[in-house]
């Protein structure tokens, strides 16, 4: 008799953890130079199939467009790529000469990643990117409704990592995506760190499964057009966002708040760019169509478009529409439009001045998309800081589109699928998050400020020259071996452990893997290895500097 679906997915992940965690062990002894080799060949493979994945995403889902997600797949995958080569993920990663302390990174072990169903295979290769930077594992656990699309594009990446030579095992998915499998990832603990995209329910579970998690909840992102703003572009940005994958990044425009004296062209710019402006009654129709009584959106018409949601909601508008535009006077439960809509769908308040314009964007934000992201169209520099410094939005941005423009696409913000909304939105980071959040960093701290100074000891002041060895006088005949200095002990430990395969950051039950032969690095004169990823030069080099 057939185990029962639930627990063939526990089962599942229990298996693909085990697996992950062993290839995370030999995988964390890795060069940065093979890691960044095995992380540009996922990114290299992920991007050559951007357009296939995009499609299958669209198919499977029914949400948005192939094109669109083509594009966010191309994004997650070369242009995170490109944004994360040059960190140091491996070994001593920083070096603070000043207050002598040298920084080392360590893997945090397993990543276990929920995939959300509007962004499937471009959030999903975002995270084993940025995971696997850092040297670690990765699990992934699929939105039911997109588990085929998100287990394809895991394989894709997974084989260019073996290929690359990754150890096999490093990059896995649920073949079998139930709560009752999720819950088992989450809490299981061989998982060192989650990273939670999805529902409110889903991140608020990530946090309660008492691992440290990263989560990113909803959006309800606001668009303030003021008075000085460049009207036509500000349209454009919002029409293009809203049409864009038909809206299901959340951070997609949710709501356009006009100030009165631009009001009447706003509304004819919008008309040129083809969005149809609702009536009264076709906005309660659209209201009772996309949410429920409780205010849970309807996933019939996440994705869709303007005609298919305007049909759904009783009224016909043409294939040629862009969005559909209701105006609204309040903003909270009376007027359920006035939520995220994840479609291209968008809200529109007037207001007179820049103070009630914050006043609607805080409503908005504080309504359903608090710590997530706003923006302002301006040309009032005053007005652009004071929106900067009031609003409970992390990511605040400047006369450009929200739904690319906080993702990093349009400005310099780290390029990013899993967007931090801060202790506001109840998460722990508040920035877009990256392969940098996904390392442990351990810090070797020499004295500076010492309580029993060396030459109280019979020792001189820690006072050298680079390349010069520290000029002792002669110890003191005794039968016991003089006392070591404290440079001589860690040189000499930093030299002992050379080679050496690092243990587990904490115990696991499973049995441990077999030490994995030592990975040859790349040739440097007759420079050998000593430890993970730093030579028997970088060494000397490092602790002569700290002999200043």
């Amino acid at each position: 008799m057939p185990m029962d679906v639930d627990l063939q997915s526990v089962q599942e992940v229990r298996d693909l953890l085990a697996r992950a965690r062993a290839a995370q062990l030999a995988f964390r002894a890795a060069s940065q130079e093979k890691v960044d080799a095995v992380v540009k060949a996922m990114a290299d493979a992920g991007f050559a199939a951007a357009e296939s994945l995009g499609r299958m995403a669209h198919e499977e889902t029914g949400f948005g467009k192939p094109a669109d997600k083509k594009l966010k797949n191309e994004f997650a995958t070369k242009r995170v790529w490109e944004s994360i080569r040059d960190l140091k993920t491996v070994g001593v990663i920083h070096e603070d000469h000043e207050r002598r302390i040298l920084e080392i990174a360590e893997p945090m072990g397993v990543v276990a990643a929920l995939i959300p169903s509007t962004n499937p295979t471009s959030t999903v290769m975002f995270k084993a990117i940025i995971s696997v930077k850092g040297r670690n594992g990765f699990v992934a656990s699929p939105h039911p409704r997109a588990v085929k699309s998100t287990l394809e594009a895991v394989q894709i990446i997974a084989r260019a990592a073996e290929a690359a030579g990754a150890p096999a095992g490093l990059i896995n998915c649920l073949s079998i995506s139930t709560s009752e499998g999720t819950n088992e990832l989450m809490k299981n603990k061989l998982t060192s760190v989650i990273i939670a995209t999805g529902s409110s329910a889903m991140v608020k579970a990530a946090y309660s499964a008492g691992k440290p998690a990263y989560g990113v909840g909803p959006g309800n992102v606001p668009s303030f057009i003021e008075r000085t703003a460049n009207v036509r572009k500000a349209v454009a940005d919002i029409v293009s966002g809203k049409m864009f994958d038909w809206g299901v990044l959340c951070s997609t425009e949710s709501g356009v708040i006009v100030d009165e004296p631009v009001k009447k062209a706003v509304v004819e710019e919008f008309k040129k760019r083809g969005a149809y402006f609702v009536s009264p009654e076709e906005r309660e129709r659209l209201s009772r169509t996309m949410f429920d009584a409780r205010g849970a959106i309807n996933p019939d018409i996440v994705g869709k478009s303007p005609s298919f949601i305007a049909k759904k909601a009783g009224f016909d508008v043409s294939s040629e529409i862009t969005c559909l535009v209701a105006e609204i006077s309040e903003i909270g439960r009376a007027q359920p439009l006035s939520r995220e809509k994840l479609s291209p769908v968008i809200s529109m308040m007037t207001v007179n001045g820049w103070k009630e314009g914050c006043e609607r964007c805080m409503e908005m934000l504080q309504f359903g998309g608090i710590g997530h992201s706003m923006v302002i169209h301006s040309s009032d520099s005053e007005v652009i800081l004071k929106f900067g410094l009031e609003k409970p939005a992390f990511r605040i941005l400047v006369n450009t589109q929200a739904a690319l423009g906080a993702v990093g696409y349009t400005n310099e913000l780290a390029p990013s699928m899993t967007l931090g909304p801060g202790t506001f939105g109840g998460s722990i980071v508040s920035e877009n998050v990256s392969a940098k959040h996904l390392i442990n960093v351990k810090r070797l701290a020499f004295e500076t400020r010492p309580i029993h100074k060396p030459e109280d000891f019979g020792g001189m002041p820690e006072r050298f020259e680079p390349g010069k060895s520290q000029k002792r006088s002669s110890p003191p005949q005794t039968t016991h071996q003089p006392e070591k200095s404290w440079i001589e002990i860690i040189e000499e430990r930093i030299r002992a452990s050379a080679g050496n395969q690092p243990s587990p950051a904490s115990p696991v039950s499973t049995p441990v893997p077999p030490k994995p032969p030592v990975q040859q690095q790349p040739a440097l004169g007759k420079q050998s290895a000593l430890g993970t990823g730093i030579s028997e030069a970088d060494v000397e080099r490092i602790m002569n500097e700290f002999r200043k």
